[in-house]
């Protein structure tokens, strides 16, 4: 997290992107302790060995563009999970960049239906993106299980979700709560623009 906020190690955007691969690594392997198991008997060279297998059919929703690292470190862990896809970007309402909007205009995904939703976008910040775009993966079927993931969210953020998601067994999980947003919207401390962070600026 250190090298993902410090201004003179971030500017390396492919130590940037591996960072947050990192991170949905261990996010991952922190999922995988909640997810429902059954005993398998298999066998090995010598004789046979029950092994325990996650029995959730895991699918891996994320938002572009910034969620791509992410969404690898994740795949890294449940290698054989299916992949969505969601195109959510912000834009500003106002001149003065103080009111934000949402669009979503691009989505690639299996039939959701029974399945594990794990839904990661690295930044939370007002939380409208993550909704939005659990929003648009409910036209392709209703999630069994839905689980949350971001590498920073702030407290607005997470606030907003809880509202929209009131349910016990909606769960989050982020690397850390940041307490306000600037008037750009963005988090503070945060980090700056992930997505620009990984790959350069955009117009």
């Amino acid at each position: 997290m250190r090298e993902l906020r410090d201004v003179n190690i971030q500017n390396d955007r492919m130590r940037f992107r591996e960072n947050v691969r990192r991170i949905g690594n261990l996010e991952a392997y922190e999922i995988s302790k909640i997810l429902d198991y059954k005993t398998e008997t298999i066998e090995t060279p010598l004789k046979e060995c029950d092994v325990n297998l996650y029995e959730d059919d895991i699918v891996i929703g994320t938002v572009f563009r910034a969620g791509l690292p992410l969404h690898q470190g994740f795949l890294d862990v449940f290698d054989e999970a299916g992949n969505a896809f969601v195109s959510a970007y912000r834009y500003y309402l106002d001149k003065e960049c103080t009111k934000v909007g949402v669009k979503i205009e691009y989505m690639a995904t299996p039939n959701l239906d029974g399945k594990t939703l794990i839904l990661v976008d690295p930044m939370l910040a007002t939380g409208e993106s993550m909704e939005l775009a659990y929003r648009a993966f409910l036209t392709k079927g209703t999630p069994k299980r839905l689980i949350m993931a971001s590498v920073i969210a702030c407290k607005q953020g997470v606030d907003h979700l809880k509202k929209c998601f009131p349910e016990d067994d909606v769960v989050l999980y982020c690397g850390n709560i940041d307490p306000i947003l600037n008037e750009h919207k963005y988090i503070v401390p945060g980090l700056g623009d992930a997505g620009d962070l990984m790959y350069g600026d955009k117009d």
